[in-house]
């Protein structure tokens, strides 16, 4: 399976859940795309493909700036995983294919 997708992602934050829309593009094991909520939208950067495995991280302005780091694995055609809040600590995400 790739990767590479648009998908509807849910973040559960400690101020609830932040949703948005996820782009993935694969090249070989580099992982590419965008990652737009509330009219926003930011590059994936870092991104990595190990296997069933991808990481990346997005900057973010909203509600205040910091980098969400992601590691997701393959669940069907969605990716489900966990994210690093910044200072906020560690939550969870699913994506869910388009």
């Amino acid at each position: 399976m790739s990767f590479a997708g648009t998908y509807n992602v849910t973040i559960n934050t400690p101020m609830g859940k932040q949703e948005g829309v996820l782009t993935l593009e694969e090249n070989g094991d580099a992982l590419t795309g965008t990652m737009s909520a509330g009219g926003d939208s930011a590059e994936v950067k870092n991104g990595k493909v190990m296997g069933d495995t991808a990481t990346w991280d997005v900057d973010v302005q909203k509600p205040m700036p910091l980098t969400l780091s992601f590691e997701g694995k393959e669940a069907g055609d969605d990716i489900n995983g966990n994210v690093k809040l910044g200072a906020f600590g560690n939550s969870t995400f699913e994506a869910k294919a388009q």
